[in-house]
């Protein structure tokens, strides 16, 4: 024979209430907020099998909702992200050699009540661009000071060098980006410092076929120069203007 004592009897009776499908437990038994948005771990309750169960948005993805979570939180049906087509690719990153392009696309309809995230909405892959810059982006420009060859006509020149036709400089502005260690030692080339603008002129004996000198630089492209009498200066520039006609104040650079 089973004594059963008064609290016995009452835990019993609950359980036997519980199982039969009258006592539930769930989002109608948590206090206010009942229902949470997104992913919320403290949004927890019993289920009625006493059970963790969740009360927010996530538990839809992740299948752990307590059993009256539709009816308590009256949420509708999920509705998953829905994006648009892909656009186009965009340039090349890179002017000359390896780069890199990406597209994007738009959220058409963002995700609710629990649906599927939007997928990813930008797409990134390497280049290899290679156009008529190319080949001026990779020349290195040798600089001296302009007191090296202003208005220089050499007394031992041949006489059919002598009637050569004297073309028109032009000046391009650089802005330095980087100079080595070893600038500091000459004190024209002292003075190329980071940041510092620098005009170069270039003069008609160092022009090439094309009427240019080698390393006169891209708009807004790095490249590179190397001072022809300071052994180890170098660095690199941006050209940021370019002038036909022009001949650059004292003390500033010209191309050999």
């Amino acid at each position: 024979m089973v004594i059963m004592t008064g609290a016995h009897v009452c835990a019993v009776f609950v359980l036997v209430m519980c199982v039969s499908g009258v006592c539930e437990a769930g989002c109608a038994d948590r206090p206010t907020p009942r229902c949470c948005p997104g992913r919320n771990n403290e949004c927890v309750e019993r289920s009625a099998r006493r059970t963790v169960c969740y009360c927010d948005t996530y538990c839809r993805r992740s299948g752990d909702c307590c059993d009256d979570y539709q009816n308590v939180c009256h949420i509708s049906a999920a509705i998953d992200c829905e994006v648009r087509q892909w656009g186009p690719w965009s340039p090349c990153s890179s002017v000359c050699g390896a780069g890199t392009t990406e597209r994007s696309r738009q959220v058409a309809t963002p995700p609710r009540n629990g649906g599927a995230p939007c997928p990813d909405l930008k797409q990134r892959r390497g280049c290899l661009a290679h156009n008529e810059a190319c080949s001026a982006a990779k020349e290195v420009a040798k600089i001296l000071p302009d007191s090296f060859k202003r208005n220089f006509k050499d007394p031992w020149r041949r006489p059919h060098m002598l009637m050569k036709e004297e073309k028109k400089s032009y000046c391009v502005q650089m802005r330095v980006k980087q100079a080595s260690a070893a600038c500091k030692v000459r004190p024209w080339s002292a003075g190329l410092v980071r940041e510092r603008a620098v005009c170069v002129e270039c003069q008609s004996d160092a022009m090439t076929t094309d009427n240019r000198c080698l390393g006169d630089g891209l708009q807004n492209i790095r490249t590179y120069w190397t001072a022809a009498s300071a052994p180890g200066c170098s660095g690199s520039w941006v050209r940021e203007s370019f002038t036909e006609d022009c001949r650059c104040p004292s003390y500033s650079m010209i191309f050999v």
